[in-house]
């Protein structure tokens, strides 16, 4: 039955191709490529004669709208083994294209997975979904989205409306897409079953994610050093990552490892020229590390976000690119878990009251992790620096008063400060720029001070941008 009604999709299909005007040749080569056929919607877009379509990001917003109204969170599932335990998303746009993305946890002796109930793994499981959609939703902006799995009250549908736009205030404003929190997407949850809230017996442990730079090894000494048990949590580990918690005495059989991975439709739909642009990812984070959190029996999560995060990217907005980084979003997260999920989970910054200059001076007297820390997005999957980018040039800049420069060369590779094709970057972490960088950097007082202290303590230090800086005074 389901191939007799591909068939059928399929000759409607070309029916309606034709009827746009493709030859049979451009259909039998779309099809011989196994193109989806949201990827051959888009080339009807592009086929039309009107050329609205390429006028622009918020053209584009506007005509997936019209073309796909209706995104859905069709179902998730739950596969526990010996050696892992999935979890599986299935998101359905128009019922024209499904994404599939999957998170999965290798298992470990330190787990309690048999002990937790299906409702217990359901709740956690539930929600991580809701936050995954988001990444996916943005390639259409369908106004309508349908939750199917289980209820959401009316209160809950707020909460995640003002989480989504808030953490795709840089995608909207990147894209140039003029929309408000009230109509930029409508939730519909229309499934009966209420999901309860539950109990889970947890101890006074803590868990620490682990992203490979500097604020997560500042957090990892800290609490080592009051005490604390604690163990590292990676998702999609790497070499900075790894190395951070191998030089803090965890192998990699002792980590709680998380593996991420994106449906490769969605990068298919990407590279075809579909809405893209910037998720809340920690955000993502906060709902998986509950999950590990009870899979653990560990209470306490110890995320080191710092208070610069709060700062707007783009000064005098709401828009920031930190927003699922900051005391907000932390909060707000709190005050719903314990409304919604359960009383038993401490999500909490270990950092929140420390500024990058703290952090940076923390840091500083870790020289052990100074080889092997990384923070640059651009160069991760490499495990360098990229040194061409304003989070390269930041973490130089806020490392500089602290540590002398010929280290700094050493651990980056060259002197960033010596680079006057970062000028652009310069220009905008000192406050100079527009915006922000759209980087997990610091506030622009912090940079500035940075710089100064780093003229005084090294007077003889006069890079590129250290004189082009001087001339701004």
């Amino acid at each position: 039955m389901r191939k007799q009604n591909a068939i059928i999709n399929k000759k409607l299909l070309v029916f309606y191709l034709l009827l746009r005007g493709w030859a049979i040749a451009e259909i039998k080569k779309t099809y011989s490529q196994k193109k989806c056929k949201l990827l051959i919607i888009f080339f009807v877009s592009l086929q039309k004669k009107s050329t609205h379509f390429m006028s622009g990001n918020y053209k584009k917003y506007q005509t997936f709208r019209t073309e796909f109204p209706v995104f859905t969170y069709e179902s998730f599932s739950v596969v526990r083994s010996e050696k892992k335990i999935t979890l599986e998303f299935l998101f359905v746009v128009n019922e024209q294209v499904k994404f599939r993305p999957k998170l999965s946890i290798p298992e470990r002796s330190f787990y309690s997975i048999d002990a937790l109930s299906d409702e217990q793994i359901n709740i956690l499981a539930f929600h991580i979904g809701m936050i995954e959609l988001v990444s996916y939703w943005k390639a259409t902006c369908s106004p309508t989205v349908v939750i199917k799995p289980f209820a959401l009250s009316s209160e809950q549908i707020d909460w995640w409306k003002k989480l989504y736009f808030q953490g795709l205030g840089e995608f909207f404003y990147v894209n140039e897409i003029a929309t408000n929190v009230a109509d930029f997407m409508t939730i519909e949850a229309v499934a009966d079953v209420v999901l309860s809230k539950q109990q889970f017996n947890l101890d006074e442990k803590t868990i620490v994610p682990i992203g490979g730079g500097k604020d997560s090894v500042v957090t990892l000494e800290l609490l080592r050093k009051s005490m604390v048990e604690i163990r590292p949590m990676i998702i999609n580990p790497r070499g900075a990552t790894l190395n951070c918690a191998k030089i803090a005495g965890f192998e990699r059989d002792e980590i709680i490892e998380v593996n991420r991975t994106i449906c490769p439709q969605l990068l298919e739909v990407n590279a075809l020229g579909f809405l893209n642009g910037h998720t809340p990812f920690s955000a993502m984070l906060a709902f998986v590390s509950l999950l590990t959190s009870a899979i653990t029996g560990m209470k306490h999560i110890a995320l080191s976000n710092e208070s610069s995060a709060n700062e707007a990217t783009v000064l005098g907005t709401n828009v920031n690119h930190q927003y699922s980084k900051s005391l907000e979003f932390e909060t707000d997260f709190r005050d719903y878990v314990k409304k919604f999920i359960s009383d038993d989970f401490d999500y909490y910054s270990f950092l929140r009251s420390y500024d990058e200059l703290k952090i940076a001076e923390y840091f500083s007297g870790f020289p052990q992790y100074h080889r092997v820390f990384r923070s640059c997005n651009v160069g991760s999957k490499k495990d360098t620096w990229c040194c061409s980018c304003a989070k390269c040039l930041f973490v130089y800049i806020i490392l500089s008063p602290f540590i002398n420069p010929k280290e700094l060369i050493h651990i980056f590779g060259e002197d960033l400060l010596d680079d006057k094709n970062l000028q652009p970057e310069f220009d905008q972490l000192i406050g100079v720029g527009k915006t922000k960088p759209f980087e997990c950097v610091g506030t622009i007082d912090e940079v500035n001070t940075a710089l100064n202290l780093c003229i005084q303590r090294f007077p003889n230090y006069s890079p590129t941008l250290i004189e082009y800086y001087k001339t701004l005074a």
